[in-house]
């Protein structure tokens, strides 16, 4: 149950988390325009923070990991195994490890080691399969737009019975990422300049929310068993 907040124009009941909001009005608001980050580290603040091997694609690989482990845990204390929502935390506990490795290019980024056959081919030139070029031209942004889509409406709206889906509470992890990604692509058919690639900024929005819906999950879990 949230919290009201107190405004000048009156009280508002969230029925959602509002973080996603406060997280975007800190970076835009606030990291955008601090100064004197390329006398320091050679780039804007912002830079750095969305950088390809920043901080949040590091947070980003450090919840998917942790998001694997407790949806793991989540499978293993449910008693009814082919239950739908059984198989789904299966799911959730194999592409978040895949996701995971795909962040850090299978440890190639900590290691220096990767697959040539791979990273010759691949858009930046690692050992990651998610910019291949077919895949990273064509097929990503539509899966980020349909999967966020449904994890932040559809699912929690039209499958109520199933538990292993995210909850309304944490929908805006995800439609603001459905939301860039959308606006991301329309700027590419636009006659206007295509707008700036600010994906790590949004893509951490969907790990935490992957993170946050396995935490809850797994607490209750934890409470149920003491």
């Amino acid at each position: 149950m949230h919290k009201e907040i107190k405004t000048p124009w009156g009280v508002i009941f969230p029925q959602v988390s509002l973080f996603p909001i406060l997280y975007l009005l800190f970076i835009y608001g606030f990291v955008y325009i601090l100064p004197y980050g390329r006398d320091l580290i050679g780039i804007s603040w912002f830079d750095w923070l969305r950088s390809e091997d920043g901080p949040l694609e590091w947070f980003q690989f450090i919840e998917y990991a942790i998001s694997s482990i407790l949806a793991l845990l989540i499978y293993v204390r449910t008693k009814k195994k082919k239950n739908i929502n059984s198989i789904i935390w299966l799911l959730i506990v194999f592409l978040s490890f895949v996701i995971a490795g795909e962040e850090i290019s299978w440890g190639e980024r900590i290691t220096g080691i990767g697959i040539n056959s791979i990273s010759d081919i691949n858009v930046q030139g690692e050992t990651n399969f998610h910019n291949l070029p077919f895949f990273h031209n064509y097929l990503l942004d539509p899966i980020f737009e349909i999967s966020c889509i449904f994890l932040g409406w559809f699912g929690w709206r039209k499958f109520k019975n199933i538990k292993a889906f995210p909850s309304k509470d944490l929908s805006l992890y995800f439609l603001f990422v459905a939301l860039f990604y959308f606006y991301f692509d329309l700027s590419w058919a636009s006659t206007t300049q295509q707008i700036r690639n600010d994906q790590e900024i949004f893509e951490f929005l969907l790990s935490t929310g992957i993170f946050l819906h396995c935490y809850q999950n797994f607490k209750k879990l934890d409470f149920v068993g003491k």
